[in-house]
C-alpha cells in the first residue's frame, strides 16, 4: 500500500495522483539512482524519479519485478520503470539471488565473503532486472543486465551495498575500487539499462 511517493522532493497525497505520460523510475536507493541517472542522460532517456513503499514480493526473481512493476504502474497510473537488483552464488545455486539486500544487511560484505568460505567455487553473477510497464493493466517487459564475476574479501570504499566484495570477470579491481564512471561502463545495470533504452527507442517510432 503506497504511504509515501515523493516527486522531486515534494510530498503528494495519492489522492492528488493523475494519469501521466512521464515514465517514473521508482527506486529509493540514492547509489543505484545515481547510477541509473548518469547512464540514462548519456543516452538521452529522460525519466522521473520516485520512491514508492512497494510490497516486498517474494518467489523467482522475474515473478518478484513484475509484481513489483505492476503495483506501480497501478500506484502511478501510468508508466513506470522498476529494478531489481540479484546477487547469484554459483555454489548456492542462485542464492542469495533477489534476497541479498536482507543477506547484505545481515552478513555486511564481509560476512557474504565468509558464506563461501566452504566452497572452491566463489564465482557469482550481479544482475539487474528493469521492468517496464506502460500503465495499470498492461504487460510487464523485462530487461536483464548480468556481469560475471567473483566473490572476495572486500576491497574499496566507493559504490554502495555489496560492491567491495564483487571483483567483476577480467578486472583485477572490485565494483569498489572503480571510479564511478569506470562501474558504468561494465555493470549489471548499464547492461539492463542499455536493453531498455533500445526498446523505448523502437516503441517511440
Amino acid at each position: 500500500m503506497l504511504r509515501r511517493a515523493v516527486y522531486n522532493l515534494f510530498y503528494f497525497s495519492s489522492a492528488h495522483m493523475e494519469v501521466t505520460n512521464d515514465i517514473h523510475f521508482v527506486s529509493g536507493n540514492p547509489g543505484k539512482i545515481s547510477e541509473a541517472e548518469s547512464i540514462m542522460k548519456e543516452n538521452n532517456i529522460k525519466v522521473k524519479y520516485m520512491k514508492l513503499d512497494l510490497p516486498e514480493y517474494q518467489g523467482e526473481p522475474d515473478f518478484i519485478s513484475e509484481a513489483k512493476c505492476k503495483c506501480a504502474a497501478s500506484i502511478i497510473n501510468g508508466p513506470v520503470i522498476t529494478e531489481d537488483t540479484s546477487l547469484a552464488f554459483d555454489a548456492l545455486h542462485g542464492l542469495p539471488g533477489p534476497y541479498i539486500k536482507w543477506f547484505l544487511d545481515k552478513l555486511g560484505p564481509d560476512g557474504l565473503h565468509t558464506l563461501l568460505s566452504g566452497f572452491e567455487d566463489k564465482s557469482a553473477s550481479a544482475i539487474c532486472t528493469l521492468a517496464f510497464c506502460k500503465g495499470p493493466e498492461q504487460d510487464v517487459q523485462l530487461f536483464h543486465g548480468i556481469t560475471k564475476g567473483k566473490i572476495i574479501s572486500p576491497r574499496g570504499n566507493k559504490g554502495f551495498g555489496w560492491d567491495s566484495c564483487f571483483l567483476p570477470e577480467d578486472k583485477d579491481k572490485t565494483y569498489a575500487e572503480l571510479s564511478f564512471e569506470e562501474k558504468n561502463t561494465i555493470s549489471h545495470r548499464r547492461k539492463a539499462l542499455l536493453l531498455l533504452k533500445d526498446y523505448l527507442s523502437k516503441m517511440n517510432k
